[in-house]
């Protein structure tokens, strides 16, 4: 089980599932959009565990309260400090693409750089992931870690700090996911990706985010047996630029 039974039924007495007509909706939309971008993915259907996941996951939990009404539209949604929780098709494609190499399941050691409201860290927990997750505000750190332990996330490690950095004392990993736009991929998280792993990022100018602007891509790094990279763009992508103390003290 990748969270106990404290997440199941939240907000219904009655133990069921008010949100359970979204929740297939979404995944409908997400199917759909893979199918409209296989062109870019190279394939017109997830796994069927990522769509699992998805559909197991409370998004409703992770987003602010006035945005409960839209937690199930296929579409990012602010959660404060000018950050935002993905469109859960680009949760569906990042942890799709993790899954090969030693990759994500049941077992898997996971980076997540950028924890934000925490909704990525708790789909690959569902998938069966150990997740390790940093995130550099500390205002979005201190929530996250107490929706996910609430929620039951018991496999989900939270912590503030710089993600560029990685999280060096529980490296190796099988598969790191950064869930904001870097510049340049960090060479620490190249390091703490074990040999068969797979770095899913999103590198670009900040000015990615822009709303319609595809000069951010969305690469897969694979490390080969001798430490060398195969690198593979997904997709164009918009992302909120990565955090770090250096960046800040810019």
């Amino acid at each position: 089980m990748a969270r106990n039974d404290a997440g199941k039924g939240a907000g219904d007495p009655r133990g069921g599932d008010p949100h359970e007509g979204a929740r297939r909706q979404l995944l409908r939309q997400i199917e759909e959009e893979v199918a409209e971008t296989a062109h870019w993915l190279g394939k017109d259907r997830l796994a069927p565990e990522v769509l699992a996941a998805i559909g197991r996951v409370p998004r409703h939990a992770f987003v602010p309260r006035m945005e409960e009404v839209f937690a199930y539209r296929n579409e990012p949604l602010p959660i404060g400090l000018g950050q935002t929780i993905s469109q859960p098709y680009i949760v569906a494609v990042m942890s799709d693409q993790a899954l090969g190499g030693t990759g994500v399941g049941p077992g898997a050691r996971v980076l997540e750089v950028g924890t934000g409201s925490g909704y990525q860290a708790a789909v690959l927990a569902e998938l069966g992931a150990e997740v390790w997750s940093i995130e550099a505000l500390p205002e979005l750190a201190a929530e996250a870690a107490a929706r996910l332990k609430a929620l039951g996330y018991d496999r989900v490690h939270c912590r503030q700090g710089d993600g560029a950095a990685g999280w060096p004392e529980a490296a190796p990993f099988d598969a790191i996911l950064v869930t904001a736009a870097a510049t340049a991929i960090p060479p620490a998280l190249v390091d703490q990706l074990k040999r068969g792993g797979r770095l899913i990022i999103p590198l670009g100018p900040p000015d990615g985010a822009r709303r319609h602007s595809s000069s951010q891509r969305l690469l897969r790094l694979e490390k080969g047996s001798n430490g060398s990279l195969k690198e593979t763009v997904i997709l164009p992508v918009a992302f909120v630029p990565l955090i770090t103390p250096r960046a800040d003290a810019g």
